[in-house]
């Protein structure tokens, strides 16, 4: 099966997000032509100034591209984009390929495949997972699903944005694998979160318990910088906590299907939910804010309850 090469094929990146932006800039700068949308083109031509081009419309992107990917916040947006008169279907051309990068349903990327094939359009669902820091640097972690030769195919555009990347199996392989990996990223984040709360109200030095506990073994990478950040209470979005929120809902979803139990992400869940409904935009890290809230961190009741030889205390 043909390699995609930054010489002879043009890609199309829809959805010029949070994550679309550093990953469509990296390719552009690795010597990709590129041309972008996004419903807001205001997001799209902050791609100009680096070397991408803007499309007005989808249909004028796919009519132009032989390669179309995708990041998109929803199961709705990836299906409106590529679906009716106007959808990336209606316009691409036979023989071209499409990357969705979006975290949705498998049922979708599967959906998705199934209508691809019908115009002769080979479908890949290849996930991201990393944060905005992480795909700036090329350092993303990316799982795929679909035909296994076309997915090695596209290795040129994985080695520009990826530390590492993994053929999972069919479609929908790749959606299953993000919603795994994102269940443990918000039941990890959550665990944080009581454990950073816990040590507070137990009277230790907030920054020194941050420091310390990013630097110990049982901290995740991803997790470790969001501990470094909440130290100068710099919650700004990375992974927004609205995108955490929906993607629970996915993993619920999936969970339901398949007749998996997940009470940790169903406690995780709740909190995140609590910290959404804040209604202020920030990194789903922000629930240690809540833990901390919770615990009513800050006020004149905050400090160690000592616990006697023979008796117990809970800490409000």
């Amino acid at each position: 099966m043909k390699s995609i090469r930054q010489e002879n094929d043009r890609l199309g990146f829809v959805g010029i997000g949070y994550m679309g932006r550093p990953i469509a800039r990296r390719l552009i700068e690795y010597g990709f032509k590129l041309t972008a949308y996004d419903r807001d083109h205001n997001k799209a031509e902050q791609l100009i100034r680096y070397g991408g081009t803007v499309a007005q419309s989808i249909s004028e992107l796919s009519s132009s591209c032989n390669v179309v990917l995708s990041c998109l916040p929803s199961d709705e947006a990836v299906l409106d984009t590529y679906s009716g008169s106007d959808g990336v279907f209606a316009h691409v051309h036979p023989g071209s390929v499409v990357i969705d990068m979006s975290t949705v349903y498998p049922e979708t990327s599967q959906e998705l495949s199934k209508r691809g094939s019908q115009r002769g359009v080979e479908v890949l669902d290849v996930t991201i997972s990393g944060s905005t820091p992480t795909a700036e640097n090329g350092l993303l972690t990316l799982f795929g699903g679909g035909n296994k030769e076309r997915f090695e195919s596209a290795e040129s555009i994985f080695r520009v944005i990826a530390k590492n990347y993994f053929y999972l199996g069919p479609s929908g392989s790749g959606a299953i694998m993000k919603l795994v990996v994102n269940a443990l990223l918000g039941i990890g984040m959550q665990a944080i979160a009581e454990a950073v709360a816990l040590g507070e109200k137990a009277g230790l030095d907030r920054n020194r318990l941050l420091d310390v506990l990013s630097q110990t073994a049982v901290v995740a990478p991803a997790h470790a910088g969001k501990l470094q950040r909440a130290k100068k209470s710099d919650y700004s979005p990375q992974f927004p906590i609205r995108l955490m929120n929906k993607d629970f809902g996915l993993i619920f979803n999936l969970a339901a299907a398949v007749g998996a139990r997940m009470p940790a992400a169903g406690a995780a869940y709740e909190i995140n939910a609590r910290q959404t409904d804040e209604g202020e935009e920030q990194d789903f890290s922000a629930v240690i804010l809540q833990m901390e809230k919770l615990a009513h961190l800050g006020s004149k009741n905050v400090g160690l309850t000592r616990v006697g030889a023979d008796s117990a205390s809970k800490v409000i």
